[in-house]
Protein backbone atom coordinates (compact mmCIF):
# COMPACT_ATOMS: atom_id res chain seq x y z
CA UNK A 1 0.00 0.00 0.00
CA UNK A 2 1.26 3.63 -0.91
CA UNK A 3 0.58 6.89 1.08
CA UNK A 4 -1.60 7.85 -2.24
CA UNK A 5 -3.84 4.51 -1.15
CA UNK A 6 -4.70 5.84 2.23
CA UNK A 7 -8.46 7.34 2.27
CA UNK A 8 -10.02 6.32 5.28
CA UNK A 9 -8.75 4.87 9.34
CA UNK A 10 -9.13 1.02 7.79
CA UNK A 11 -6.28 2.11 5.10
CA UNK A 12 -3.94 3.58 7.71
CA UNK A 13 -4.41 1.00 9.43
CA UNK A 14 -3.13 -1.42 6.75
CA UNK A 15 -0.10 0.99 6.07
CA UNK A 16 1.14 1.37 9.23
CA UNK A 17 0.93 -2.60 9.75
CA UNK A 18 3.11 -3.20 6.76
CA UNK A 19 5.40 -0.61 7.53
CA UNK A 20 5.66 -2.35 11.07
CA UNK A 21 6.54 -5.10 9.76
CA UNK A 22 8.89 -4.31 7.15
CA UNK A 23 10.77 -2.80 9.78
CA UNK A 24 11.79 -5.96 11.68
CA UNK A 25 10.97 -8.39 8.33
CA UNK A 26 8.09 -9.81 9.55
CA UNK A 27 5.38 -11.44 7.84
CA UNK A 28 2.40 -10.02 7.48
CA UNK A 29 -0.04 -12.41 7.84
CA UNK A 30 1.23 -13.38 10.82
CA UNK A 31 1.32 -10.76 13.17
CA UNK A 32 -1.58 -8.28 14.17
CA UNK A 33 -1.53 -4.77 14.57
CA UNK A 34 -3.94 -3.22 17.12
CA UNK A 35 -5.39 0.30 17.41
CA UNK A 36 -6.76 2.44 20.34
CA UNK A 37 -7.75 6.05 19.88
CA UNK A 38 -6.13 8.91 21.09
CA UNK A 39 -8.47 11.41 23.38
CA UNK A 40 -8.79 14.84 23.93
CA UNK A 41 -11.05 16.81 25.75
CA UNK A 42 -13.82 13.66 24.98
CA UNK A 43 -12.77 14.10 21.41
CA UNK A 44 -10.27 11.22 19.11
CA UNK A 45 -6.99 13.56 18.49
CA UNK A 46 -4.96 10.43 17.07
CA UNK A 47 -4.48 6.70 16.87
CA UNK A 48 -1.96 4.59 18.41
CA UNK A 49 -1.04 1.35 16.41
CA UNK A 50 0.95 -1.81 18.23
CA UNK A 51 2.24 -4.38 17.37
CA UNK A 52 3.92 -7.57 19.40
CA UNK A 53 6.02 -9.79 17.85
CA UNK A 54 8.37 -12.49 18.59
CA UNK A 55 10.42 -12.69 21.59
CA UNK A 56 8.72 -9.72 23.03
CA UNK A 57 9.21 -7.06 20.42
CA UNK A 58 7.28 -3.93 20.31
CA UNK A 59 6.60 -1.85 17.47
CA UNK A 60 4.11 1.28 17.41
CA UNK A 61 3.06 4.02 15.56
CA UNK A 62 0.84 7.42 16.48
CA UNK A 63 -1.40 8.98 13.90
CA UNK A 64 -1.93 12.89 14.82
CA UNK A 65 -5.05 13.97 13.81
CA UNK A 66 -3.57 17.54 13.95
CA UNK A 67 -0.88 17.33 12.23
CA UNK A 68 -1.93 14.58 9.68
CA UNK A 69 1.24 12.52 10.40
CA UNK A 70 2.35 9.18 11.63
CA UNK A 71 5.51 8.54 13.80
CA UNK A 72 7.16 5.14 13.80
CA UNK A 73 8.58 4.05 17.35
CA UNK A 74 11.27 0.72 16.85
CA UNK A 75 11.29 -2.02 19.98
CA UNK A 76 14.06 0.29 21.66
CA UNK A 77 11.35 3.46 22.00
CA UNK A 78 12.78 5.50 19.72
CA UNK A 79 11.31 7.50 16.57
CA UNK A 80 12.61 6.38 13.42
CA UNK A 81 10.04 8.14 10.85
CA UNK A 82 8.08 10.58 10.70
CA UNK A 83 5.57 10.30 7.45
CA UNK A 84 3.13 12.93 6.19
CA UNK A 85 0.02 11.64 4.81
CA UNK A 86 -0.63 13.46 1.67
CA UNK A 87 -4.31 13.82 2.22
CA UNK A 88 -6.65 14.52 5.34
CA UNK A 89 -8.18 11.85 7.25
CA UNK A 90 -10.74 12.77 9.35
CA UNK A 91 -10.33 11.88 13.01
CA UNK A 92 -13.32 8.94 13.92
CA UNK A 93 -15.95 10.16 16.56
CA UNK A 94 -15.05 6.82 18.92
Amino acid sequence: MTLEDIRNVDDLHQFVHEALCEKENLLENQFETHRSMLHKSEKVCGIHFALKGPRNLRLSAVWSADQNTVLFYDAKGERYSKTALPRYLNAPTS
